[in-house]
């Protein structure tokens, strides 16, 4: 009866708090209850305490004796609690959201600048071909060329930055790699398998486009090989993992929103169904990951669809 006459004093202290009336019998009893323990304990003091607990428990509610409790002792564990989970899934949300963006465009990027330059190799190949032996002025060719010899520069550069999001690195092909010399004979052995001649004539422009061509083939070799592997990797990332962190946050943030009313109303009492619920969010978003094709229709992203799912 010890924790009953504790109880019935925070109830009655929480009623007298916000303006509760409480009838003088029930505060009779509460009174005499303390006023006589341990020593002068008896059956009826406990059967009127037990009363007064009931009447209280009535008046105030939905709060209770333990939620009062809880108001005063576990508030600051369970909010620590719920800040270091959401710090900690943000902190690996946030970089992997960051990194899955950025090597998504850039191998979309890679992607659009490859079937541009394959369309262009076709086009030079047959027009240079056909310059050289008719010998008709390659001054309508120079900028198809350039823009070709452009475009593979580009996607050189492209697959290199995103050479550094893969783990392993992919093997740059050996006619890329410089001999091992010095920096400026590296900058002129570059310069020379990217750029065009100076001048371009009839003599020199079907060499031009053939070496280009050579160049562009080992280039979109090595660039290819790379978005493969990103779209394998961060594609499981983005399927598999991502799903389950974006419903565990949205759990995390219901959690915070429940406490946060519960708080304000003093309702909040400890639960071990929060845990639950974190293994039911990690479960909606392993389905959501698995079968995120369906949120297509709906318009939304399927990480949208499982931070709701845990939410």
């Amino acid at each position: 009866f010890k924790e009953a006459l504790e109880d019935a004093e925070r109830l009655m202290k929480y009623a007298a708090e916000i303006g509760i009336d409480v009838d003088a019998e029930t505060r009779s009893a509460v009174l005499t209850a303390r006023a006589v323990y341990p020593d002068g304990w008896t059956e009826d003091v406990a059967a009127k305490l037990l009363l007064a607990l009931t009447c209280l428990a009535d008046r105030v509610k939905p709060v209770t004796a333990a939620s009062l409790k809880a108001y005063h002792v576990d508030t600051r564990p369970t909010m620590h609690t719920y800040l270091i989970w959401a710090i900690i899934l943000s902190a690996i949300i946030i970089p992997a959201s960051i990194v899955t963006f950025v090597t998504s465009n850039i191998s979309e990027a890679i992607r659009t600048d490859i079937v541009k330059a394959n369309a262009l190799a076709v086009k030079l190949s047959a027009e240079l071909s056909a310059s050289a032996q008719t010998g008709v002025g390659l001054t309508d060719k120079v900028a198809d060329l350039q823009e070709y010899a452009a475009t593979t520069r580009l996607i050189w550069a492209r697959a290199k930055r995103l050479n550094w999001y893969v783990f392993p690195r992919v093997e740059v092909p050996a006619p890329l790699i410089p001999p091992a010399t010095d920096r400026s004979q590296e900058a002129r052995y570059l310069k020379q398998k990217f750029e065009l001649p100076v001048s371009l004539t009839n003599d020199n422009a079907v060499k031009a486009g053939e070496d280009m061509t050579e160049t562009y083939q080992d280039v979109r070799f090595f660039a290819q090989s790379i978005v493969t592997d990103i779209a394998t990797f961060y594609g499981a990332i983005t399927s598999c993992v991502l799903p389950i962190l974006y419903a565990l946050l949205g759990t995390c943030a219901y959690l915070l929103r429940t406490f946060e009313d519960q708080m304000s109303t003093r309702t909040f009492v400890p639960s071990h169904a929060n845990s639950a619920r974190f293994l039911i969010a990690a479960i909606g978003g392993t389905v959501v990951g698995l079968f995120g094709n369906f949120s297509q229709q709906a318009s939304a992203s399927p990480l949208a669809v499982a931070f709701l799912v845990g939410y």
